[in-house]
């Protein structure tokens, strides 16, 4: 069997799928994955949780970042990969998403279920007080000129609700995505370098529970031999051919 008729068989015997995304399935949409040839660590340093909760100047370089981020993916649409998600989800073989995603693009897409481990460069907090912003609000201080800005309730220093290096998971999102891993009777992994612990240790739960793995990504992953199936195509293309493996 093929690659693309074992990956139809997989999916039309599913019933509580879980699709497992990265940066690969956005980038599609126009938004650079960060560990590909053209990834954002390839060129930029990241600001580490503890350095922007010490220093005025590495608060500033994160929101530099992070106006530049926040207009790219508002720009962003989502794409096949994701649109096919979606009706993966309609027709009952996909019941939940854990991206390790901030772009917001699932939700768009009308994905549901969705859990985002690295959280979400739609909304902003004060990491003090917790008072939260949409993120818009913020980077328009930021670009009259407010560049570290501070919460107007506590003075607390405010972030992008995103998971930087350095920082705490999120414990309901982790406990969530190994709940539905540990049920999962299929586990695609979509567009993740399966390099970034410890979310990629969820596909690795998944298949130790009695999951299939399907990974699809344009690298090789640490995980592609414990893969009942990798597929190394563009995503969009994939997940649309995919579709037509499936009946109507």
């Amino acid at each position: 069997m093929d690659g693309l008729k074992q990956f139809g068989a997989l999916v039309r015997a599913a019933s509580r799928g879980v699709a497992f995304t990265g940066a690969g399935i956005s980038t599609e949409s126009g938004i650079p994955d960060f560990r590909g040839p053209q990834g954002v660590w390839n060129t930029e340093t990241p600001v580490y949780y503890p350095d922007f909760m010490a220093s005025r100047e590495a608060r500033v370089r994160a929101w530099l970042r992070g106006v530049r981020m926040f207009h790219r993916c508002g720009a962003a649409k989502p794409n096949d990969g994701h649109l096919v998600i979606t009706e993966l989800q309609r027709r009952g073989h996909i019941t939940a998403v854990v991206t390790q995603n901030i772009d917001g693009l699932h939700h768009d897409a009308g994905n549901v279920n969705v859990i985002e481990l690295h959280g979400t460069n739609r909304y902003a907090a004060c990491q003090h007080c917790w008072k939260e912003w949409p993120t818009a609000v913020i980077v328009a201080r930021v670009e009259r000129g407010d560049d570290a800005p501070e919460c107007d309730a506590c003075g607390g220093p405010i972030k992008a609700r995103t998971i930087s290096f350095g920082q705490a998971m999120p414990e309901k999102e982790m406990r969530l995505a190994a709940e539905i891993s540990r049920k999962a009777d299929l586990y695609l992994s979509i567009g993740s370098s399966l390099v970034v612990e410890p979310a990629a240790s969820f596909p690795v739960l998944a298949k130790r529970s009695g999951a299939s793995l399907v990974i699809v990504n344009a690298q090789p992953t640490p995980l592609d031999d414990l893969a009942d199936l990798v597929i190394r195509e563009p995503i969009g293309k994939t997940m649309m051919a995919l579709l037509r493996q499936l009946p109507g």
